[in-house]
């Protein structure tokens, strides 16, 4: 009895090169339809701090797409950012569909429930894919701009400097977008102000270390190939 012949490509492992960028990019996508999910929930603090539950998590994005960026270029990010606005766009076209269909009478609250947060996400997607649009290809461009004008060195101050001007590209289109006329005047003015100090403040703390040692390992095993 002959053997069938391997597919040589079938069992063969992913390139040292190729696997890093498939799980930047997995959990780059991964974090936004998170956030986009999130985002439903506002939360307030004392009746004067306002800001919707994905800010938490968006921040991560940044990172992620400040280590794209300095490994594999512009080009490829923005491509990263495009294939992740479709893959939003699916989840709303899906989520919907579920919205659409019959539930039956003893499901009724849970569905009231999906209904509720899925007929509130293609609002705050639309919001988010504006604003996400403006931020993250603001970031990218300038942290590879001021990549160049440091030479390269002192990374620190491209991803905290990109992120400073990307994050105000995002957090204004996406509060007004998603929640005008749903809010005050007021509480809209203070989501603006508190997602840009707690995005800007997240990513200082806690993205940019991240960021470091991201890239840091990604350069080792790259040297190492």
């Amino acid at each position: 009895m002959n053997k069938v012949s391997e597919n040589p490509l079938k069992n063969r492992d992913l390139d040292r090169g190729t696997m890093p960028l498939v799980i930047v990019t997995t959990l780059f996508v991964t974090l936004y339809l998170v956030s986009n999910v999130m985002a439903v929930k506002v939360i307030g603090i004392a009746n004067l701090f306002f800001f919707d539950a994905g800010t938490i998590t968006f921040p991560l994005t940044y990172m992620l797409g400040d280590v794209l960026t300095e490994i594999w270029g512009y080009k490829t990010t923005r491509k990263v950012i495009f294939m992740t606005l479709f893959c939003n766009i699916l989840m709303v076209i899906c989520t919907q569909i579920g919205v659409w269909l019959p539930a039956p009478e003893h499901l009724q609250e849970t569905n009231d429930a999906y209904n509720h947060i899925f007929s509130c996400v293609p609002r705050i997607v639309l919001a988010s894919l504006i604003g996400f649009l403006c931020g993250e290809l603001s970031n990218a461009w300038f942290m590879e701009r001021i990549k160049i004008w440091t030479k390269g060195r002192r990374l620190w101050v491209r991803t905290i400097g990109s992120s400073a001007i990307a994050y105000f590209f995002d957090s204004v289109p996406f509060v007004l977008i998603a929640f005008y006329g749903v809010v005050s005047t007021r509480e809209l003015l203070l989501m603006i102000l508190l997602q840009y100090i707690l995005k800007f403040a997240i990513e200082t703390i806690f993205a940019t270390p991240l960021a470091y040692a991201a890239i840091g390992f990604l350069k080792k095993l790259s040297l190492g190939r």
